[in-house]
């Protein structure tokens, strides 16, 4: 497996880049982007005792802005999509905006793991929010002229700043988001592949209101890379550097423990951690030097949702 992956890394120095730096398709899907955001929304809400629809901004959106675009429907102001590059295109969007509005118009149930089973966070109640978009919050934010406004705006695909959503990449260097003017920020499935995290944390702390929040979920697995989950523990820095290749992203190997550091360096203070844990198939002996003196919480933590508020002193 070590050598397949060595070689397959290798390959990506030589073969088209479009051929390996691809990101899922789950986002062009409504029904997923639906019951991503409503995760979010129901959990900062149990967490902050609110939900902070003004301004907000999705990291990573992938294949679609499904996910903002539904906390638009919702009710959000503003809604910047942040990425590395754009990956999404205008019909794409379109699409799924108009089915969205359908899934909030019925109030549609929240897809459970048995129709998305990879999707994390886990619920308790998988129907409708009506105690945080209760009826008079939806027909504020289902007014036509409103969604209007927002279909316009993917339309003309002008995500440029000077519409109410707009499209800042590369996310490190982008001048569409002003300092202190979101109120919220979450990604699905992606920070496990940003290279630079205490980069990362402090941009959002320097793009955060005080008092801000931001939601992540964050997938420790292997993806891939090796048959045990936890299996990309195992490879030294060299190994893991010919694996990864060219790649823009595969993941970082940063455990919890990394994350929840630079969150707290950059002036974030955690509100809640919801660790899924998994039995680790390595020995510590089996681990990479860089893993062996990893807590046991980090070695087991196979995802985790976590929740941050940004302190008004940073």
């Amino acid at each position: 497996m070590t050598i397949a992956m060595v070689a397959r890394g290798l390959l990506t120095y030589v073969v088209p880049r479009a051929l390996y730096n691809t990101r899922p398709a789950e986002t062009a899907s409504a029904r997923y982007c639906y019951a991503v955001f409503m995760r979010h929304l129901v959990k900062v809400h149990a967490a902050c005792g609110r939900a902070p629809l003004g301004h907000v901004a999705e990291f990573g959106p992938g294949g679609s802005l499904g996910t903002g675009l539904a906390a638009v429907i919702a009710g959000a102001r503003c809604y910047d999509a942040v990425d590395v590059r754009r990956h999404s295109d205008r019909d794409s969007n379109l699409a799924v905006f108009d089915e969205l509005v359908d899934l909030f118009a019925r109030r549609a149930p929240i897809p459970t793991a048995d129709e998305f089973p990879a999707i994390k966070p886990a619920l308790a109640d998988h129907s409708f929010p009506a105690h945080i978009l209760d009826e008079r919050h939806m027909a504020a934010a289902l007014d036509k002229q409103r969604l209007a406004t927002y279909r316009k705006a993917i339309a003309d695909d002008a995500l440029d700043g000077e519409s109410p959503i707009s499209y800042a990449a590369p996310w490190y260097d982008t001048p569409l988001i002003a300092r202190g003017s979101i109120d919220w920020i979450f990604s699905q499935a992606v920070l496990e592949h940003v290279e630079d995290l205490p980069q990362f944390y402090r941009l959002c702390a320097s793009w955060l209101a005080p008092g801000g929040v931001m939601s992540h979920q964050i997938d420790f697995k292997s993806h891939g890379t090796a048959p045990a989950w936890d299996g990309h523990r195992a490879y030294s820095d060299l190994t893991w550097r010919m694996i990864r290749g060219a790649r823009s992203y595969l993941i970082n190997r940063a455990p919890l423990s990394m994350h929840l550091d630079a969150a707290r360096d950059n002036g974030f203070e955690l509100i809640e951690a919801d660790v899924v844990t998994t039995p680790p198939t390595l020995a510590r002996a089996a681990l990479a030097p860089r893993f062996r003196d990893c807590t046991d919480r980090d070695l087991t933590a196979s995802g985790a949702f976590v929740i941050h508020r940004r302190r008004s002193e940073t």
